[in-house]
Protein backbone atom coordinates (compact mmCIF):
# COMPACT_ATOMS: atom_id res chain seq x y z
CA UNK A 1 0.00 0.00 0.00
CA UNK A 2 1.38 3.54 -1.04
CA UNK A 3 -0.07 5.36 1.58
CA UNK A 4 2.09 2.45 4.64
CA UNK A 5 5.24 2.74 2.50
CA UNK A 6 5.18 6.71 3.03
CA UNK A 7 4.33 6.22 6.78
CA UNK A 8 7.11 3.66 7.25
CA UNK A 9 9.61 5.94 5.36
CA UNK A 10 8.46 8.85 7.72
CA UNK A 11 8.99 6.52 10.45
CA UNK A 12 12.75 5.62 9.40
CA UNK A 13 13.57 8.70 8.97
CA UNK A 14 12.57 9.47 12.99
CA UNK A 15 15.11 6.76 14.16
CA UNK A 16 17.76 7.78 12.42
CA UNK A 17 17.36 10.68 14.78
CA UNK A 18 16.43 9.11 17.55
CA UNK A 19 18.37 10.24 21.07
CA UNK A 20 18.67 7.29 22.28
CA UNK A 21 20.59 5.34 19.15
CA UNK A 22 22.55 8.28 18.75
CA UNK A 23 23.89 10.12 21.96
CA UNK A 24 25.89 7.68 23.47
CA UNK A 25 27.76 7.15 20.57
CA UNK A 26 29.39 11.36 21.29
CA UNK A 27 29.47 11.31 24.79
CA UNK A 28 32.53 12.40 26.12
CA UNK A 29 35.00 11.12 28.81
CA UNK A 30 33.90 12.31 32.37
CA UNK A 31 36.05 15.50 33.62
CA UNK A 32 38.17 15.28 37.07
CA UNK A 33 35.23 17.24 38.96
CA UNK A 34 31.54 17.02 38.21
CA UNK A 35 29.34 17.49 34.63
CA UNK A 36 26.35 19.85 35.02
CA UNK A 37 24.22 18.48 32.29
CA UNK A 38 21.93 21.27 30.34
CA UNK A 39 19.89 22.03 27.39
CA UNK A 40 16.63 22.98 25.67
CA UNK A 41 14.76 21.72 23.19
CA UNK A 42 11.80 18.84 21.59
CA UNK A 43 14.63 16.29 21.97
CA UNK A 44 16.14 17.38 25.45
CA UNK A 45 14.40 15.21 27.95
CA UNK A 46 15.31 11.99 25.59
CA UNK A 47 19.10 13.20 25.44
CA UNK A 48 19.32 13.59 29.08
CA UNK A 49 17.59 10.38 29.54
CA UNK A 50 20.06 9.01 27.10
CA UNK A 51 22.82 10.65 29.04
CA UNK A 52 21.95 8.75 32.57
CA UNK A 53 21.65 5.51 30.78
CA UNK A 54 24.96 5.29 29.55
CA UNK A 55 26.88 7.77 31.91
CA UNK A 56 29.64 6.30 34.24
CA UNK A 57 27.76 5.10 37.12
CA UNK A 58 31.17 6.09 39.21
CA UNK A 59 30.98 9.46 38.07
CA UNK A 60 28.90 12.54 39.36
CA UNK A 61 26.45 14.09 37.03
CA UNK A 62 23.32 16.73 37.60
CA UNK A 63 21.83 18.83 35.54
CA UNK A 64 18.59 20.61 34.28
CA UNK A 65 16.78 20.69 30.54
CA UNK A 66 13.81 22.24 29.12
CA UNK A 67 11.78 20.50 26.82
CA UNK A 68 8.17 21.69 25.54
CA UNK A 69 4.90 20.36 27.54
CA UNK A 70 4.03 16.82 26.71
CA UNK A 71 7.75 16.34 25.66
CA UNK A 72 8.80 15.36 29.45
CA UNK A 73 10.34 11.76 30.27
CA UNK A 74 11.01 10.16 33.94
CA UNK A 75 15.10 11.16 34.68
CA UNK A 76 16.77 10.26 37.92
CA UNK A 77 19.49 12.74 37.89
CA UNK A 78 18.66 15.51 35.29
CA UNK A 79 15.71 17.68 36.20
CA UNK A 80 13.66 18.22 32.79
CA UNK A 81 10.80 21.39 33.39
CA UNK A 82 8.09 21.51 30.57
CA UNK A 83 8.00 25.48 29.18
CA UNK A 84 6.30 27.44 26.25
CA UNK A 85 6.88 26.40 22.63
CA UNK A 86 7.07 28.15 20.23
CA UNK A 87 6.03 31.35 22.51
CA UNK A 88 8.27 31.93 25.60
CA UNK A 89 6.12 31.37 29.02
CA UNK A 90 7.51 31.90 32.66
CA UNK A 91 8.53 28.75 33.03
CA UNK A 92 11.37 28.72 30.68
CA UNK A 93 12.39 31.95 31.93
CA UNK A 94 12.91 30.15 35.55
CA UNK A 95 14.59 27.34 34.23
CA UNK A 96 17.00 29.20 32.20
CA UNK A 97 17.92 31.42 34.59
CA UNK A 98 18.34 28.23 37.27
CA UNK A 99 20.76 27.04 34.22
CA UNK A 100 22.67 30.19 34.70
CA UNK A 101 23.37 30.07 38.28
CA UNK A 102 24.34 27.01 37.75
CA UNK A 103 26.63 27.10 34.94
CA UNK A 104 28.29 30.00 36.92
CA UNK A 105 29.19 27.72 39.88
CA UNK A 106 31.84 25.41 37.59
CA UNK A 107 35.06 25.25 37.64
CA UNK A 108 37.97 24.60 35.52
CA UNK A 109 37.72 21.33 36.49
CA UNK A 110 34.33 19.96 36.25
CA UNK A 111 32.47 19.62 32.70
CA UNK A 112 29.07 21.43 30.98
CA UNK A 113 27.69 18.80 28.73
CA UNK A 114 25.12 20.75 26.47
CA UNK A 115 22.23 19.18 24.81
CA UNK A 116 20.64 21.05 22.06
CA UNK A 117 17.55 20.40 19.74
CA UNK A 118 14.97 22.47 17.24
CA UNK A 119 12.78 24.25 19.66
CA UNK A 120 15.65 25.57 22.15
CA UNK A 121 15.34 28.85 21.32
CA UNK A 122 11.95 29.32 23.09
CA UNK A 123 12.16 27.31 25.33
CA UNK A 124 16.19 28.81 26.63
CA UNK A 125 14.16 31.91 26.75
CA UNK A 126 15.85 34.79 29.29
CA UNK A 127 14.88 38.37 28.32
CA UNK A 128 17.33 41.34 29.27
CA UNK A 129 16.32 42.94 32.39
CA UNK A 130 14.84 45.92 30.60
CA UNK A 131 12.72 43.25 28.26
CA UNK A 132 9.16 42.24 29.70
CA UNK A 133 8.38 38.43 29.10
CA UNK A 134 4.88 39.78 27.73
CA UNK A 135 6.61 42.22 24.63
CA UNK A 136 8.98 39.30 24.09
CA UNK A 137 5.97 36.60 23.35
CA UNK A 138 4.06 39.15 21.53
CA UNK A 139 7.18 40.16 19.08
CA UNK A 140 8.01 36.36 18.69
CA UNK A 141 4.65 36.13 17.59
CA UNK A 142 4.90 38.80 14.63
CA UNK A 143 8.20 36.77 13.77
CA UNK A 144 6.80 33.79 13.38
CA UNK A 145 3.88 34.72 11.38
CA UNK A 146 5.65 37.42 9.04
CA UNK A 147 7.74 34.52 6.70
CA UNK A 148 10.85 35.52 8.37
CA UNK A 149 13.95 32.94 8.22
CA UNK A 150 14.73 31.30 11.05
CA UNK A 151 18.34 32.77 10.78
CA UNK A 152 16.43 36.01 10.67
CA UNK A 153 14.55 35.08 13.53
CA UNK A 154 16.99 33.93 16.07
CA UNK A 155 19.48 37.50 14.88
CA UNK A 156 16.56 39.10 16.74
CA UNK A 157 16.24 36.98 19.99
CA UNK A 158 20.38 36.25 20.08
CA UNK A 159 20.23 40.18 20.92
CA UNK A 160 17.37 40.31 23.55
CA UNK A 161 19.08 37.47 25.53
CA UNK A 162 20.65 36.72 28.24
CA UNK A 163 21.65 33.27 27.74
CA UNK A 164 21.74 32.83 23.99
CA UNK A 165 24.04 33.85 21.25
CA UNK A 166 27.26 32.48 23.20
CA UNK A 167 26.56 34.77 26.30
CA UNK A 168 25.97 30.87 28.27
CA UNK A 169 29.50 30.03 27.35
CA UNK A 170 30.72 33.55 28.39
CA UNK A 171 30.18 33.33 31.66
CA UNK A 172 31.22 29.22 32.03
CA UNK A 173 35.05 28.80 33.68
CA UNK A 174 34.33 25.26 32.84
CA UNK A 175 35.31 23.31 29.08
CA UNK A 176 31.80 22.92 27.11
CA UNK A 177 30.50 20.11 24.96
CA UNK A 178 28.13 20.75 22.97
CA UNK A 179 25.67 17.90 21.31
CA UNK A 180 23.37 19.34 19.23
CA UNK A 181 21.01 17.77 16.94
CA UNK A 182 20.28 19.89 13.95
CA UNK A 183 16.62 21.36 13.20
CA UNK A 184 17.94 24.16 10.43
CA UNK A 185 19.12 24.30 7.13
CA UNK A 186 23.17 24.37 6.41
CA UNK A 187 23.51 23.00 10.46
CA UNK A 188 25.39 25.85 11.91
CA UNK A 189 25.28 25.76 15.35
CA UNK A 190 24.78 29.10 15.61
CA UNK A 191 20.71 29.07 14.64
CA UNK A 192 20.22 25.80 17.33
CA UNK A 193 18.87 26.88 19.85
CA UNK A 194 19.79 30.47 18.98
CA UNK A 195 23.44 29.13 19.98
CA UNK A 196 23.93 30.26 23.30
CA UNK A 197 27.78 28.31 23.07
CA UNK A 198 28.69 29.64 20.02
CA UNK A 199 30.08 32.98 18.66
CA UNK A 200 27.24 34.83 17.19
CA UNK A 201 28.18 36.75 13.45
CA UNK A 202 24.93 38.64 13.63
CA UNK A 203 24.80 42.90 15.03
CA UNK A 204 22.26 44.76 17.01
CA UNK A 205 21.80 46.50 13.07
CA UNK A 206 21.31 43.14 11.58
CA UNK A 207 18.51 42.57 14.00
CA UNK A 208 16.98 46.03 13.77
CA UNK A 209 17.22 45.69 9.91
CA UNK A 210 15.28 41.91 10.13
CA UNK A 211 12.05 44.31 12.18
CA UNK A 212 12.22 46.84 10.00
CA UNK A 213 11.76 44.36 6.47
CA UNK A 214 9.21 42.74 8.02
CA UNK A 215 7.18 45.48 9.27
CA UNK A 216 7.47 44.44 13.11
CA UNK A 217 5.80 46.28 15.68
CA UNK A 218 7.94 45.96 18.59
CA UNK A 219 7.28 47.49 21.88
CA UNK A 220 9.09 50.55 22.95
CA UNK A 221 11.59 48.95 25.27
CA UNK A 222 12.74 46.22 22.61
CA UNK A 223 13.05 49.17 20.15
CA UNK A 224 15.13 51.34 22.77
CA UNK A 225 17.36 48.09 23.56
CA UNK A 226 18.11 47.34 20.06
CA UNK A 227 19.13 50.92 19.09
CA UNK A 228 20.97 51.33 22.20
CA UNK A 229 22.94 48.36 21.11
CA UNK A 230 23.74 49.00 18.00
CA UNK A 231 25.31 52.74 19.12
CA UNK A 232 27.33 50.48 21.57
CA UNK A 233 25.93 51.31 24.44
CA UNK A 234 24.57 47.72 25.58
CA UNK A 235 27.61 44.89 24.78
CA UNK A 236 27.30 42.97 21.59
CA UNK A 237 27.09 39.42 21.43
CA UNK A 238 30.52 37.54 21.88
CA UNK A 239 31.78 37.41 18.12
CA UNK A 240 34.20 34.99 16.61
CA UNK A 241 37.92 34.99 18.02
CA UNK A 242 36.37 35.28 22.08
CA UNK A 243 39.44 33.22 24.00
CA UNK A 244 36.50 31.41 25.71
CA UNK A 245 35.58 29.34 22.62
CA UNK A 246 38.34 28.16 22.57
CA UNK A 247 37.36 25.50 25.61
CA UNK A 248 34.00 25.06 23.74
CA UNK A 249 33.08 22.12 21.54
CA UNK A 250 29.81 22.35 19.21
CA UNK A 251 28.89 18.98 17.70
CA UNK A 252 26.23 18.30 15.24
CA UNK A 253 24.95 14.54 15.83
CA UNK A 254 21.76 14.14 14.12
CA UNK A 255 20.56 16.10 10.54
CA UNK A 256 18.32 16.15 8.23
CA UNK A 257 20.91 14.76 5.38
CA UNK A 258 20.73 11.53 8.40
CA UNK A 259 17.22 11.18 8.08
CA UNK A 260 16.67 11.17 4.33
CA UNK A 261 19.34 8.79 3.84
CA UNK A 262 17.66 6.50 6.08
CA UNK A 263 14.33 6.56 4.19
CA UNK A 264 15.84 6.34 0.67
CA UNK A 265 17.05 2.85 2.32
CA UNK A 266 13.82 1.93 3.36
CA UNK A 267 12.87 2.64 -0.08
CA UNK A 268 15.15 0.89 -1.75
CA UNK A 269 15.01 -2.21 0.09
CA UNK A 270 11.29 -1.87 -1.07
CA UNK A 271 12.00 -1.72 -4.69
CA UNK A 272 11.59 2.10 -4.62
CA UNK A 273 14.38 3.89 -6.74
CA UNK A 274 14.44 6.71 -4.08
CA UNK A 275 16.30 10.57 -5.05
CA UNK A 276 17.05 12.79 -2.58
CA UNK A 277 16.39 16.72 -4.08
CA UNK A 278 17.40 18.46 -1.94
CA UNK A 279 18.30 18.74 2.19
CA UNK A 280 17.65 22.30 2.94
CA UNK A 281 15.00 23.61 1.16
CA UNK A 282 13.80 26.87 2.04
CA UNK A 283 11.14 29.03 0.78
CA UNK A 284 7.37 30.02 1.45
CA UNK A 285 5.48 26.47 1.42
CA UNK A 286 3.11 26.85 -1.08
CA UNK A 287 5.42 28.30 -3.28
CA UNK A 288 7.66 24.83 -2.63
CA UNK A 289 4.75 23.18 -3.16
CA UNK A 290 3.87 24.63 -6.92
CA UNK A 291 7.46 23.74 -7.77
CA UNK A 292 7.49 20.30 -6.55
CA UNK A 293 4.86 19.72 -8.62
CA UNK A 294 6.28 20.56 -11.51
CA UNK A 295 9.02 18.47 -10.83
CA UNK A 296 6.55 15.36 -10.05
CA UNK A 297 5.12 16.08 -13.56
CA UNK A 298 8.64 16.16 -15.24
CA UNK A 299 9.11 12.98 -13.90
CA UNK A 300 6.03 11.52 -15.45
CA UNK A 301 6.97 12.08 -19.15
CA UNK A 302 10.74 11.24 -18.15
CA UNK A 303 9.53 7.80 -17.30
CA UNK A 304 11.61 6.03 -19.73
CA UNK A 305 14.78 7.18 -17.44
CA UNK A 306 13.75 6.20 -14.28
CA UNK A 307 11.04 3.84 -14.35
CA UNK A 308 8.42 4.11 -11.58
CA UNK A 309 8.11 3.64 -8.98
CA UNK A 310 10.38 6.08 -7.65
CA UNK A 311 10.02 8.53 -4.65
CA UNK A 312 11.41 12.28 -4.52
CA UNK A 313 12.68 12.78 -1.38
CA UNK A 314 13.63 16.66 0.60
CA UNK A 315 14.40 18.13 3.90
CA UNK A 316 14.75 21.56 5.01
CA UNK A 317 12.39 24.39 6.77
CA UNK A 318 9.73 26.34 4.50
CA UNK A 319 7.88 29.22 5.61
CA UNK A 320 4.55 30.82 5.93
CA UNK A 321 3.08 33.76 5.78
CA UNK A 322 0.50 33.94 7.66
CA UNK A 323 -2.74 36.19 6.19
CA UNK A 324 -5.66 34.02 7.04
CA UNK A 325 -7.29 33.45 10.18
CA UNK A 326 -6.93 29.29 9.53
CA UNK A 327 -4.38 26.66 11.06
CA UNK A 328 -2.12 25.07 9.62
CA UNK A 329 1.74 24.28 9.17
CA UNK A 330 3.92 24.72 7.02
CA UNK A 331 4.04 20.59 5.82
CA UNK A 332 0.24 21.05 5.61
CA UNK A 333 0.19 24.61 3.30
CA UNK A 334 3.22 22.76 1.27
CA UNK A 335 1.04 19.94 0.68
CA UNK A 336 -2.09 21.40 -0.10
CA UNK A 337 -0.33 23.71 -2.31
CA UNK A 338 1.04 20.86 -4.32
CA UNK A 339 -2.42 19.22 -4.30
CA UNK A 340 -3.87 22.15 -6.17
CA UNK A 341 -1.29 22.36 -8.88
CA UNK A 342 -1.09 18.44 -9.47
CA UNK A 343 -4.92 18.64 -10.67
CA UNK A 344 -5.18 15.03 -9.84
CA UNK A 345 -2.41 13.50 -11.64
CA UNK A 346 -2.77 9.80 -11.16
CA UNK A 347 -0.71 7.40 -9.42
CA UNK A 348 0.99 10.44 -7.48
CA UNK A 349 1.35 9.80 -3.29
CA UNK A 350 2.78 12.47 -1.02
CA UNK A 351 3.65 12.74 2.13
CA UNK A 352 5.02 16.36 4.33
CA UNK A 353 5.68 15.98 7.85
CA UNK A 354 7.97 17.84 10.95
CA UNK A 355 9.79 15.03 12.58
CA UNK A 356 8.96 16.25 16.05
CA UNK A 357 5.77 15.51 15.61
CA UNK A 358 4.42 19.04 15.22
CA UNK A 359 3.19 20.71 12.30
CA UNK A 360 3.02 24.38 13.45
CA UNK A 361 1.44 25.01 16.71
CA UNK A 362 -1.36 22.22 15.84
CA UNK A 363 -1.43 18.11 17.37
CA UNK A 364 -0.54 16.46 13.66
CA UNK A 365 2.84 15.74 12.83
CA UNK A 366 1.78 16.82 8.75
CA UNK A 367 -0.51 14.76 6.38
CA UNK A 368 -0.44 12.95 3.39
CA UNK A 369 -2.22 12.78 0.09
CA UNK A 370 -3.35 10.33 -2.61
CA UNK A 371 -4.48 10.43 -6.29
CA UNK A 372 -8.15 11.23 -5.10
CA UNK A 373 -7.43 13.62 -2.43
CA UNK A 374 -8.69 16.56 -4.95
CA UNK A 375 -12.10 14.58 -5.74
CA UNK A 376 -12.77 13.67 -2.50
CA UNK A 377 -12.73 17.62 -1.22
CA UNK A 378 -15.07 18.41 -4.44
CA UNK A 379 -17.35 15.42 -2.94
CA UNK A 380 -17.47 17.10 0.20
CA UNK A 381 -18.17 20.59 -0.72
CA UNK A 382 -14.73 21.81 0.00
CA UNK A 383 -12.89 24.80 -1.99
CA UNK A 384 -9.84 23.50 -2.58
CA UNK A 385 -7.99 27.52 -3.02
CA UNK A 386 -9.89 28.72 -0.02
CA UNK A 387 -8.55 27.00 2.36
CA UNK A 388 -4.91 27.67 0.78
CA UNK A 389 -5.75 31.35 1.02
CA UNK A 390 -7.37 31.51 4.62
CA UNK A 391 -3.66 29.65 5.85
CA UNK A 392 -6.72 26.84 7.02
CA UNK A 393 -4.59 23.68 5.84
CA UNK A 394 -5.10 21.66 8.85
CA UNK A 395 -9.20 21.88 8.62
CA UNK A 396 -8.62 20.35 5.58
CA UNK A 397 -6.89 17.66 5.73
CA UNK A 398 -8.84 16.85 9.04
CA UNK A 399 -12.19 16.58 6.63
CA UNK A 400 -10.16 13.88 4.80
CA UNK A 401 -9.42 11.76 7.58
CA UNK A 402 -5.51 12.31 6.12
CA UNK A 403 -3.74 14.19 9.45
CA UNK A 404 -1.03 12.08 10.39
CA UNK A 405 -0.76 12.04 14.22
CA UNK A 406 2.49 10.63 15.84
CA UNK A 407 2.93 12.54 19.30
CA UNK A 408 5.77 13.65 20.53
CA UNK A 409 8.85 11.95 18.68
CA UNK A 410 11.56 13.69 21.23
CA UNK A 411 13.89 14.73 18.49
CA UNK A 412 13.75 17.06 15.78
CA UNK A 413 15.59 17.44 12.12
CA UNK A 414 13.15 19.88 10.73
CA UNK A 415 10.63 18.92 7.63
CA UNK A 416 10.22 15.39 5.85
CA UNK A 417 8.88 14.98 2.52
CA UNK A 418 8.40 12.24 0.09
CA UNK A 419 6.65 12.29 -3.20
CA UNK A 420 5.93 8.79 -4.33
CA UNK A 421 5.05 8.42 -8.44
CA UNK A 422 4.13 4.69 -9.36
Amino acid sequence: MPRTCLLNSFKAAIKAADPKHIVPKHLPDPPKGRTLVIGAGKAAAAMALAVENHWPHDAPIDGLVITRYGHSLVTQKIKVVEAGHPLPDDNGVQASHQILTMTKALGAEDLLLCLFSGGGSSLLSLPIPSIALQDLRELTHQLLCCGATIQEVNAVRKHLSAIQGGRLAAICHAPIHALIISDVTGDDPTHIASGPCTPDPTTYADAIAVINKYHIEAHATIKQALLAGSQQQLDETPKPGCHFFTQVENKIIASANQSLLAAQIYFQKNNIAALIQDEAVTGEARNVGKAYATLTREFNQRSQLLKPPVALLSGGETTVTVKGRGCGGRNTEFLLSLLIALNGLEKVYAIACDTDGIDGSENNAGAIITPDSLHRAKALGMNTESFLANNDSYHFFEKLDDLIMTGPTYTNVNDYRAILIL
